[in-house]
């Protein structure tokens, strides 16, 4: 069977028993997915780049509590949330500000995150409205909408039960909706 057609779960129980260049394969598979979730949660494209790699390095680190149980994504963006709070916590502490707004960020992403939204026409004005909403909800719309986890998924990354994750993707959704619609009467 050719390594392309090995599944993420597949490929990660490889790298946990030890054949570690399994792990490029899977890096190549989600680079781009992580750089458009860390990107599209504030972070400049060098910090989104940098927190890329840290999730490998995590991954490799903490290979063995992989169970292939679920998802390999799922495992995979809970380790990026995990690397993006991290970094925050970090910064906070040094009180160090690279003086770039989220939304002057978001502005020029290319990733395909919202060509769904160009099409309406208002992208920007949601990509603004994205910025106002508070880290765990964006954080959630990135992953229920954007990267288009399963409520399952999304549950296992952040802690939760399904329903739990229902709701709070629902919750964040109405709150985007009040923000977007508050900015069209502006």
């Amino acid at each position: 069977m050719k390594l392309q057609n090995l599944t993420d779960n597949v490929l990660m129980m490889k790298v946990k028993s030890g054949d570690l260049d399994k792990l490029g394969l899977l890096y190549e598979r989600h680079k781009r997915k992580l750089f458009g979730f860390f990107y599209n949660l504030g972070n400049n494209p060098s910090v989104s780049e940098d927190l890329v790699q840290n999730v490998f390095v995590r991954i490799l680190k903490y290979r063995e509590s992989y169970s292939g149980d679920g998802a390999f994504a799922a495992w995979m963006f809970r380790m990026a949330r995990n690397v993006n709070n991290d970094h925050h916590k970090k910064i906070s502490k040094e009180k160090i500000s690279d003086g770039i707004a989220p939304e002057d960020v978001m502005e020029g992403s290319d990733d395909g995150l919202n060509e769904t939204m160009d099409q309406q026409g208002d992208a920007i004005r949601l990509k603004r409205a994205l910025t106002f909403l508070p880290d765990d909800k964006r954080e959630i719309l990135l992953l229920s909408k954007y990267r288009e986890l399963k409520f399952h998924e999304i549950a296992q990354i952040v802690g939760c039960s399904e329903g739990a994750a229902k709701v709070r993707v629902h919750r964040a959704l109405n709150d985007l909706r009040k923000i977007f619609l508050e900015m069209e009467m502006l």
